[in-house]
């Protein structure tokens, strides 16, 4: 039964990192490559790992296959994200049938900030309440 299990596993593992492999090659930009590989790949690796944890019925590898499932799962997204702010801030252009560009004109070159949209009213706000405390006078 473990068998079956870990070939069931193993399977639909290395299935999920044929996609991936696949997405990264179809996929027309480095952002959406970088999409493919973190979700297909992380599933893949995960489920992989998982048939290496039934085949070798043994707690102390079990355990440390699932902290390192448990460290993939965590660092997968963060790292994709790093990566694509990175390849976005360094030029690297997006599809061309792209439908939308978030961080469009909230990025300052000079100064290497990204600007959002709440910060900026939350400033406003501030200086408002500011203005508006200098003006009244102390009873």
């Amino acid at each position: 039964m473990t068998d079956i299990l870990v070939a069931i596993f193993s399977a639909a593992g290395a299935i999920f990192v044929l996609f991936a492999s696949i997405g990264l090659l179809r996929m027309p930009d480095t952002y959406l490559r970088i999409s493919v590989t973190t979700k297909a790949a992380t599933l893949g690796i995960g489920l992989i790992l998982i048939a290496a944890a039934i085949h070798f019925q043994n707690f102390s590898i079990t355990t440390r296959i699932f902290a390192i499932i448990l460290f993939i799962l965590l660092t997968a997204p963060i790292s994709a994200h790093l990566i694509g702010r990175a390849s976005y801030f360094s030029g690297i252009k997006l599809w061309k049938n792209s439908v939308m560009d978030d961080l469009d004109g909230k990025y300052d070159k000079v100064s290497q900030e990204l600007k959002s949209e709440d910060i900026e009213e939350l400033k406003m706000l501030k200086k408002n309440n500011k203005d508006l405390i200098k003006k009244k006078p102390l009873k």
